[in-house]
């Protein structure tokens, strides 16, 4: 009896794996207004053994049907608040063709360290209570602060294939006292035509493998409507408390790849 060649069935593994790493993309995108980037880029690139630069442009590619079937979930429950999100997206388009542009030239270890102390920053404000409540009406000041914060998540999505939720979510319920909820769901809005730009430009690039983001964008739309109708029962103390902690298991990731990465490459010389 003639065994099934090696490669073939490790291609199998790696895309059940693909689908498990969507599933999970997807319930994270649900629950905490994220694309789901900062699970899907590890998962490509530990498991998958995928490039790392085609691994952030096919994460950002698979952001988008993930972050849209969030949408539907945050929307349906009047968990949008869609000034903001214009406001933001002005900023976050131009940011993702920035960031799809540093993708090519800027180490991405100085990245991730800032990126890495950034969140750090973020987890421990979340610990602590937030006011939120309605918004008051969007000054002047308030639209430059947005459009600021959109063009740093548009940079983060083109150089690190997240949508930019992890930045943007917290962010909003800092500077205008947004519930929880409707920070969220503003976010994957936000997040949409983020990731639609970013993957033009990664494409462009050929950053991007389709096949495995459709793939992980199928497997994330079953699980983001879940996530979506968990959220919508959390209450926002509940919400910081998971939320905080996922940014700190994202920036130890982070921390911990950074450390391999400088061991392979003392090892190499």
């Amino acid at each position: 009896m003639t065994s099934p060649a090696p490669h073939a069935s490790t291609h199998s593994a790696s895309l059940v794996t693909i689908g498990l790493v969507g599933l999970a993309a997807g319930l994270l995108s649900g629950m905490f207004g994220v694309g789901g980037g900062i699970l899907i880029v590890p998962g490509l690139v530990l498991v998958a053994k995928m490039d790392q630069r085609i691994a952030h442009g096919t994460s950002l590619a698979a952001v988008l049907p993930i972050s849209a079937s969030s949408l539907m979930t945050y929307w349906a429950h009047d968990h949008v608040d869609w000034s903001v999100g214009f406001f933001l997206a002005i900023g976050a388009l131009a940011g993702a063709i920035v960031g799809t542009r540093l993708l090519k030239v800027l180490p991405h270890r100085t990245l991730a360290i800032a990126f890495s102390g950034i969140l750090v920053v973020t987890a421990i404000r979340l610990f602590m209570p937030l006011s939120s409540g309605v918004r008051d009406s969007l000054g002047g000041v308030d639209v430059v602060a947005l459009i600021a914060i959109g063009l740093a998540t548009g940079i983060l999505a083109g150089l690190l294939g997240v949508g930019g939720g992890v930045v943007m979510v917290p962010a909003m319920m800092m500077l205008l006292h947004l519930p929880s909820a409707i920070a969220k769901g503003t976010s994957v809005a936000v997040i949409i035509p983020t990731s639609i730009m970013g993957t033009v430009r990664n494409r462009s690039a050929q950053n991007v493998d389709l096949k495995a983001a459709a793939l992980v964008g199928l497997g994330g739309i079953l699980t983001a409507v879940i996530g979506g109708q968990i959220s919508s029962r959390m209450s926002d103390t509940v919400s910081n408390v998971l939320f905080a902690s996922l940014l700190l298991v994202v920036a130890t990731r982070l921390v911990l790849q950074i450390r391999a990465d400088d061991k392979a490459g003392v090892a190499q010389h």
